[in-house]
């Protein structure tokens, strides 16, 4: 491929993201050890600023965990909502330099600019103009990476960040870009798990081979990583090691599943406190549908006991549904054959094999006698949510002594807050 054909790909991860927005509210606690996410003890850390990463704090790590590493950080429940407001600006920011832009998260994004060349600049001038433009609207970092494939732009990005410092954090590069002649040493001193679909049981079996580096995946043998791995991770880890990444940026992706699940603050061991919840839940699933225009063929059920061991439950349709008492009813359908005894630590509702609209077939039991209108129903609930707010209106599983609970977006992702649990088991 020509020079001035070959593609120029951008990634934009954000710095600290959640943290960075919250200092931005509560500027009193900058150069202070912060902690996002989950505040309760069954909580998750989503984001820890460099300060507190100095103490290992990490996101992913349990909230209870992070405390103990770093007692005297301040942790703040998570505002998903407000974080999503604040991505959508910065990825307006992207949108004005390439239409071909692939959020991957509410923090990170890949951009395709070979077509705004001309306009805007080669990638290093871009990814500076982006890393200006974002700053001086939002007041927020990010690090970008340059490269020729999204693979290596990724790794690139990672090189640009800040590091955690005891002394504060270390200014990283801010871009970092990777030249298509420079990709190869560029990738041979990284650790060969910093390559897509390297996990744990990947490793292990790399690592009998002799391989630390992705450079000793480069350099052995294509047949000892088929042996090792079987012909097709085999053979594209080798690619990628050598830096071969044609995915394409793909803007505008379509969900694949719609899904919320919930971490209780204690176990529940009744039946019937879990079919509320799994009402509540269904009902918010099935409002991102139609929100979406999706309908979907498949419902999962997710629960996690209190030992931590997690099962999953599927069940398929013959029909496409958007409606939460169908959700409902097959969730429902799949926790009776749960037993919850021991223990149900986090529930959780997914609907998958997403398909336009929700284009509903009389059944022969519709023939057979008056069946509910749940697409009319669902209309209405939809109509009056819009005027009134999400809360308005409910299932009435989700009926509380205080109001409604509905189950919305971005709803206690990250664990439950609050103040450390009891201990007792929750008996519904």
């Amino acid at each position: 491929m020509s020079a001035g054909r070959r593609r120029t790909i951008v990634h934009v991860d954000m710095d600290a993201f959640f943290v960075s927005v919250e200092l931005l509210r509560r500027p009193e606690l900058r150069g202070r050890p912060v902690v996002v996410g989950g505040t309760g003890d069954r909580g998750v850390v989503a984001a820890a600023s460099y300060e507190a990463r100095a103490y290992g704090v990490h996101s992913a790590m349990p909230t209870a965990r992070a405390r103990r590493l770093c007692p005297h950080a301040v942790f703040l429940p998570g505002d998903h909502a407000h974080y999503a407001a604040v991505s959508r600006r910065v990825m307006e920011v992207f949108r004005a330099y390439t239409p071909l832009v692939e959020p991957v998260s509410l923090d990170e994004a890949f951009l395709d600019v070979t077509g705004a060349r001309r306009l805007h600049g080669d990638g290093e001038r871009i990814a500076r103009a982006i890393r200006a433009e974002v700053l001086e609207r939002e007041g927020l970092h990010c690090s970008v990476g340059v490269a020729p494939s999204k693979l290596v732009a990724k790794l690139a990005s990672e090189a640009a960040k800040p590091r955690a410092g005891r002394g504060g954090p270390e200014p990283g590069l801010g871009v970092r870009v990777v030249r298509p002649e420079e990709v190869r040493d560029f990738l041979r001193p990284l650790p060969a798990r910093a390559l897509w679909g390297v996990g744990p049981a990947t490793m292990a079996r790399l690592e009998r081979l002799g391989v630390r580096t992705v450079g000793d995946i480069a350099d052995l043998p294509e047949d000892a990583l088929v042996h090792a791995l079987g012909p097709a991770a085999g053979r594209q880890l080798r690619r990628l090691a050598a830096g071969e990444d044609d995915r394409p940026v793909e803007p505008d992706q379509p969900p694949r599943s719609i899904g919320h699940e919930e971490t209780f603050p204690r176990d529940h061991h009744d039946r019937e406190a879990l079919r509320r919840e799994v009402a509540r839940m269904a009902d918010a699933v099935a409002w991102r549908l139609r929100r979406a225009g999706l309908a979907a063929r498949t419902v999962t059920l997710k629960v996690r006991f209190g030992d931590f061991r997690t099962i999953t439950r599927s069940t398929t349709a013959a029909q496409a549904v958007d409606d939460g008492p169908a959700i409902a009813r097959a969730a429902s359908a799949l926790l009776d054959r749960v037993d919850p005894s021991p223990g149900v630590r986090l529930l959780g509702v997914t609907a998958s094999g997403l398909v336009e609209g929700a284009a509903r077939q009389l059944t022969l039991d519709d023939l057979a006698g008056p069946a509910p209108a749940w697409h009319e129903v669902s209309g209405a609930v939809d109509a009056i949510r819009a005027r009134f707010g999400g809360d308005a209106i409910g299932p009435a599983a989700a009926l509380r002594p205080g109001g409604l609970r509905v189950k919305r977006t971005g709803d206690a992702p990250w664990g439950p807050d609050g103040a450390p649990a009891a201990g007792r088991p929750h008996r519904g």
